[in-house]
């Protein structure tokens, strides 16, 4: 549910809470409580603790879900979750308990519905770019072609937060740089596993990808994602180096490994037409981030709202929804990953800009939206359980099977 109001005084959130072992402690959760609740804050796993508590906005009272994470204790990591594919999607439940997570929360806005291309399914991949593992799993769509809530001024879909290979969280901007070398000459190569393609553009598919179809990514335009799909289009299978094969429509089904499909749309399809069965071909991809000379071990799409402890101009201050964010304290050692509740009476949930004030309060210098609605939810796991327990309530009434999620992992 979505509650649109004027700004007022009353807009500001304010956290209701009690002190307990020197951290927030969440106050008792009114009516009935999800699964496991506990009023205060404790320790799931070295390093890692999970609390919650109310928070006052101005549509209503709300409840957060809050789990902490120390990156300076050793025994500690993050990861993205994800379902073993770019074009695929899982609960959060499900990606957690199958990669042994000790926590886990939703993650990027991702493909959900394409009611506007009949005969194109949606693919349900995220729309910014992913890297797991110190892996790339796939680059940005278009700012057009995304999916979610209106974005505040100087956001993109290139937007991560990630965790570097020194173990610091931060905010950054992730962009492809890539190549595609043929015996005619060499061009940009503007896409990697993504479910929009640019205008005129050549885009690449891996094994990463999975086994959805292709189609959607000639669809839309750069400005538009409703737009119709474009009927100028081109794919070529690329194998140990070579086009083994080629096709005037995009494809589906498994890509093996070693094999990349290239997909073209306007004059990437035309450069794609020059080429024959046979033909040598190289393809070099890599995403280059705009701030940090340190490679990620992990990153996650979505958009900023507070930045060196200040709130991003423009945030929404007018609808309240139920919201999952991410942020960070201590120069990037402390992460604070927060899910609203779900549940009747907490429903209303909280504006971004709410939501910006709200990490603040809990000492965050800096604060990452992901994905809400139906999306938001958050897990652990107790100690020796062999699954994780959802603690909040998901807005629809069962877990939505989402794109992808942010992974918490214990070696103690």
């Amino acid at each position: 549910m979505i509650r649109r109001r004027r700004r007022s005084a009353a807009g500001r959130a304010v956290l209701t809470v009690v002190t307990a072992f020197g951290v927030l402690a969440g106050a008792a959760l009114a009516g009935a409580a999800p699964a496991g609740a506990v009023p205060d804050g404790r320790r799931i796993a070295p390093g890692v603790t999970y609390r919650q508590f109310d928070v006052d906005a101005a549509a209503g009272r709300t409840h957060a879900h809050l789990v902490t994470v120390d990156l300076a204790d050793p025994h500690v990591r993050v990861d993205l979750l994800h379902p073993g594919a770019v074009a695929a999607r899982a609960t959060v439940s499900g990606m957690a308990d199958s990669a042994g997570a000790v926590a886990g929360v939703n993650g990027d806005f991702f493909d959900i519905s394409e009611t506007q291309h009949p005969g194109v399914q949606a693919t349900g991949a995220s729309v910014g770019p992913a890297i797991a593992d110190g892996q790339v799993l796939k680059a940005a769509v278009p700012n057009g072609q995304r999916f979610g809530p209106a974005l505040p001024p100087g956001a993109g879909t290139q937007d991560v937060f990630g965790v570097g290979t020194d173990r610091r969280a931060r905010l950054d901007r992730l962009s492809l740089a890539g190549s595609v070398g043929t015996p005619d000459g060499t061009f940009p190569l503007k896409g990697l596993n993504q479910y929009a393609l640019p205008e005129n553009s050549v885009g690449a598919f891996t094994a990463r990808w999975g086994s959805a179809s292709r189609m959607r990514a000639v669809c839309g335009t750069d400005t538009q994602r409703s737009a119709p799909c474009s009927t100028d289009t081109y794919e070529v299978r690329v194998q140990d180096g070579r086009v083994v094969s080629a096709s005037d429509t995009p494809g589906g089904g498994t890509i093996p490994s070693g094999t990349t499909v290239l997909v073209g749309r306007e004059e990437g399809a035309q450069r794609l037409r020059k080429l024959s069965v046979g033909d040598a071909v190289s393809v070099t991809h890599s995403l280059v981030a705009a701030s940090s000379g340190v490679p990620y071990a992990f990153a996650i799409g979505g958009f900023p709202v507070l930045e060196g402890g200040e709130a991003r101009s423009g945030l929404d201050d007018t609808t309240s929804a139920v919201r999952t964010v991410v942020g960070f304290r201590d120069g990037g050692r402390r992460l604070l990953i927060l899910a609203l509740d779900g549940a009747a009476a907490y429903r209303t949930g909280m504006t971004v800009a709410e939501e910006a004030r709200t990490m603040r309060s809990l000492g965050a210098s800096d604060a990452f939206n992901l994905d809400g609605g139906g999306s938001s939810e958050l897990v652990t796991r107790d100690h020796g359980a062999r699954t994780v327990t959802v603690r909040n309530h998901p807005s629809t009434g069962a877990e939505r099977p989402v794109a992808n999620g942010i992974g918490v992992f214990s070696a103690g």
